[in-house]
């Protein structure tokens, strides 16, 4: 959806800033351009019953309670024909829709060996699509002459520490559930721009009460002088019970704002799979 019936958008040219660019915003939308890219947030009310049903029935499954179908981001480089994004629709059409209903009293597959932990959890959560658990990296056109490719090279973490003046910052959340009051599931996406790079989190966090907590986190990355482009995807689960003991005792009388932070959790759970790549240019 575009803000075209919004009133006209605001423009600004920051030439104080370290590095020329331009902002823009409407009422539901904005924008940065600098270096020949454009990142864009589309932030739209949550949709309507006409809207859920169409969308549910492209999908073929119940969507989640708050669903916000026209939020997107989009990172795009007009010169190279570069064009990813994120919206709820793609992420949904990721979820597992074949399987059966996860059951809250799954206690029994929990209390199976721990030998090898990352193939248990994936053999136990697999089949269940009712967390809304995507498998969703972001989308790239399919007629696009890029591809993404395996790649040994990692996030320069070093650079993304560093305290770079911010010229651009949004949050968008594309869908959310409590799962029927049994604990939360939430993709959301982060976009922070500096005058050198930028750096999108797409986070999807799952806290499934006295079962198992899961994190998969998307991290692109772009380095403007170079024009690299990198992906990293990483997977994390763990059961419940294990993290709820790692719960120090001074930090008792937080138990209920630390289960619901992602990043805390994130830190508690193991790595269980996980994929670098690169974004590079098919003739």
């Amino acid at each position: 959806m575009s803000g075209s019936s919004e009133s006209a958008a605001s423009q600004v040219l920051d030439k104080a800033s370290p590095v020329h660019h331009k902002l823009t915003s409407s009422k539901y939308e904005r924008a940065i351009e600098l270096r020949g890219w454009t990142i864009s947030t589309a932030k739209y009310p949550i949709s309507n019953s006409k809207e859920i049903d169409e969308d549910s029935e492209k999908l073929t499954i119940p969507l989640p309670e708050m669903i916000f179908g026209n939020n997107a981001v989009t990172l795009s480089q007009p010169e190279s024909g570069i064009t990813l994004n994120w919206t709820s629709f793609d992420a949904l059409d990721t979820v597992n829709k074949n399987g059966t209903d996860l059951k809250v009293s799954y206690s029994d597959s929990w209390n199976k060996s721990r030998d090898d932990h990352s193939e248990e959890i994936k053999h136990v959560t697999k089949p269940f699509d009712w967390t809304y658990t995507p498998s969703y990296r972001g989308s790239l056109p399919s007629d696009s002459a890029w591809k993404w490719e395996e790649t040994d090279q990692l996030l320069p973490m070093e650079l993304l520490k560093r305290q770079d003046p911010i010229l651009f910052y949004d949050e968008v959340i594309l869908y959310e559930s409590e799962l029927d009051d049994n604990g939360t599931s939430v993709l959301s996406v982060r976009v922070r721009v500096m005058p050198d790079r930028l750096l999108i989190l797409a986070r999807f966090f799952m806290r499934l009460d006295n079962v198992v907590f899961r994190v998969r986190d998307t991290r692109l990355y772009v380095e403007f002088e170079t024009g690299v482009v990198l992906r990293e995807y990483l997977v994390r689960e763990e059961k419940y019970d294990t993290v709820k003991a790692r719960i120090k005792p001074y930090q008792i009388d937080e138990v209920g704002t630390l289960v619901n932070d992602a990043n805390w959790v994130a830190e508690q759970c193991p790595v269980v799979d996980g994929k670098m790549e690169t974004l590079k240019h098919h003739v």
